[in-house]
């Protein structure tokens, strides 16, 4: 399981980390299916299973080098820094990408996701009707989950510490997505969008030694924000991981059957032809955020209309999005290295 790591697949490994973070940001996708497309999905949840009472007992005798190297410090760090870089850039491209072409974003996203299914499936003994039942419990599940209604925006920093958790659900569960389900809770927003930004400015502040900040009450408060929900992150990581390296031992069949069907009722959340419904008040007005930004209220999905050239052109983005993950798999292929899960 210890290996060096040659600069390519250092970079490699940034690049995998920056896909991550791209697409955990958007709602649908989630990060942990990139990693289990990419092929390193088994090798991210053995290392976040490292994080237990030997690591902690490493760190209190001041054995750093131990911690880090059984936590395989070297692989979650490239991974991590990948994705926390991939917020303030990537992300910020695909920001303007939906605003201004959102029908190609959504398109090839959703050829990702094929291309995914098709990828899973093929290694996927389908000979049970075990099987088949619990990638429909999945499917449900995915298909019941894009269609809810979302909730109303709460800033109480416990249901924040939750939400930390419920976000990271995707990134760790491959086909769930945790800012769909953000949106759902009436909390992408705040979370992924307001409190990011105040983040944003804040370091910007404390570069230009500007600490009047701390004077502002609005901002203190997105960032308490922002430290319970990436508290909640860590320890949703932590103990969804360790869960999951259980079960992935025990039942994998079954893990990947119910992943197979999340993936695919996911499809609906994606669908890339649909409008958007915003929020009303009671009289029927237009129901704006802080930032002066329309309230998402929901999706209204219709079949894609074929006198359009958009269509045409959303179609090829779907078909860019299937090569993308065969892509992708190719290289994991080529990459793929064995490891050991320990209950």
């Amino acid at each position: 399981m210890h290996h060096n790591r040659s600069p390519k697949d250092k970079l490699f490994l940034f690049l995998k980390g920056l896909a991550m973070g791209a697409a955990n940001k958007v709602p649908g996708v989630s990060g942990g299916l990139v990693a289990f497309v990419a092929g390193f999905y088994e090798e991210f949840i053995y290392s976040l299973q490292k994080f237990n009472l030997k690591a902690f007992k490493l760190l209190i005798n001041k054995r750093y080098e131990s911690f880090y190297y059984y936590i395989n410090g070297r692989f979650l760090t490239l991974l991590v820094l990948g994705m926390v870089f991939s917020y303030f850039s990537v992300s910020k491209v695909l920001d303007f990408f939906i605003k201004y072409y959102e029908l190609y974003v959504w398109a090839t996203f959703f050829g990702m996701i094929i291309g995914s299914i098709y990828y899973i499936s093929k290694d996927f003994k389908l000979n049970s009707a075990k099987t088949l039942i619990f990638i429909g419990v999945g499917m449900l599940v995915g298909v019941g989950i894009s269609l809810l209604e979302p909730a109303v925006e709460n800033d109480n920093l416990w249901f924040v510490f939750i939400c930390g958790i419920i976000g990271v659900s995707g990134m760790t569960l491959p086909g769930l997505s945790g800012s769909f389900i953000l949106i759902l809770i009436g909390n992408y927003v705040l979370l992924l969008v307001d409190s990011v930004n105040a983040l944003f400015d804040t370091i910007t502040d404390i570069f230009t030694l500007d600490f009047s900040f701390t004077e502002n009450p609005e901002r203190m408060r997105l960032l308490q924000v922002l430290t319970s929900f990436t508290l909640g992150s860590v320890v949703g990581l932590v103990t969804l991981s360790h869960l999951l390296g259980y079960v992935i031992k025990h039942y994998k069949n079954i893990t990947y059957a119910i992943i197979l069907g999340f993936i695919t009722g996911s499809l609906g959340v994606v669908w890339p032809w649909k409008e958007k419904i915003f929020k009303t008040n009671a009289q029927g007005k237009l129901l704006f955020d802080g930032n002066g930004n329309k309230v998402l209220d929901n999706y209204d999905r219709y079949l894609p209309d074929m006198s359009n050239p958009e269509t045409y052109f959303a179609i090829v983005f779907i078909i860019i999005g299937i090569l993308i993950v065969f892509a992708l798999e190719r290289y994991g292929n080529a990459n793929r290295k064995p490891v050991k899960i320990k209950a």
